[in-house]
């Protein structure tokens, strides 16, 4: 387990040292870290885990393209299988995003909710919010900020996504930008037809309440600047208001798709990085928080080559 130095600790240390030692220690910043990581720190994102989404152009014409990245196995995949079913059929294609709630979620699939769903999709169990696999090799619990979480035992990251702890099992976690599945009230828990993200303050509350079915690798700002809805919980009130989806794809399905790697959080880069998060020290900062939220150590994704 990955142990931070206290924050007092680290400041009894540094005044011990001599005022030209202090000046002399230059701290990377964590995009400076991450930019260093040699080529075998990062991971592949296999084009058929990822999920386009084409809206109608911007009011100046320009192209809209949101990329999700899903969940992998063991993790929400009744949901995921549900939503690689509805690609696959062009369901999505006419549907729109209905939903824009400031500091909450922006949602997406079929206002009228009169549309018929492709056959042979699986009706999952809220039990499935929850995995009681528990990973071995690749899962690292490492407490971000050496507290517990508030929301459950520990918290830490396995094939580079966030995830809880408890007794019951592992569960991912309501992060901005994660995405998950529109259910009405229990025992309903979504096919995964209607799909909203995170676009403000964490809302880990939802976590275990909501299946997480993946995460927005690029283009969130097509969804997080739309006009906010002035219905309840933020839906549009009038269809013009409603942003056209023009079609979603799997990533092997769709036109110029570029290939996207994430930091492995196995890799030694990745503890650098989510110590330099949890404890800035490079020149903007004057004090080291000594600790950071689970959701503030996002993992690095970028486009593979640059």
């Amino acid at each position: 387990m990955k142990r931070y130095l206290p924050l007092f600790a680290s400041a009894a240390i540094c005044a011990a040292l001599p005022v030209s030692a202090q000046e002399a220690k230059t701290y990377p910043a964590p995009s400076e870290i991450f930019a260093a990581a040699k080529a075998d720190n990062w991971v592949a994102i296999a084009p058929s885990d990822i999920l386009v989404m084409d809206l109608a152009p911007d009011s100046k014409g320009k192209p809209r393209r949101v990329i999700i990245q899903l969940m992998p196995a063991p993790f929400s995949q009744g949901w995921v299988s549900n939503i690689r079913k509805l690609a696959a059929a062009h369901w999505w294609d006419g549907t729109s995003i209905n939903r824009v709630q400031d500091n909450y979620v922006v949602q997406w699939g079929d206002a009228t909710e009169k549309k018929a769903l492709p056959d042979g999709l699986a009706v999952v169990d809220a039990k499935d919010y929850v995995t009681p696999d528990w990973p071995t090799k690749d899962w690292i619990l490492a407490r971000a900020d050496g507290r517990p979480d508030a929301y459950a035992g520990a918290h830490g990251f396995y094939l580079g996504w966030p995830l809880a702890q408890g007794r019951e099992g592992l569960w991912p976690v309501h992060c901005y930008g994660m995405v998950g599945v529109g259910r009405n009230l229990s025992p309903d828990t979504g096919t995964g037809a209607e799909l909203y993200t995170v676009i403000g303050h964490a809302p880990r509350h939802l976590d275990r309440n909501i299946a997480l079915v993946g995460r927005v690798i690029e283009g969130i700002e097509h969804m997080s600047s739309l006009p906010r809805g002035t219905g309840a919980l933020g839906f549009y009130e009038k269809e013009e208001d409603r942003v056209p989806i023009l079609s979603v794809r799997l990533g092997n399905a769709a036109k110029d798709v570029p290939a996207f790697e994430f930091l492995s959080t196995d890799s030694d880069s990745f503890a650098a990085y989510a110590d330099a998060r949890a404890n800035r020290r490079d020149a903007f900062f004057n004090i080291p928080a000594g600790g950071a939220d689970i959701c503030n150590i996002p993992v690095p994704i970028r486009r593979k080559g640059n």
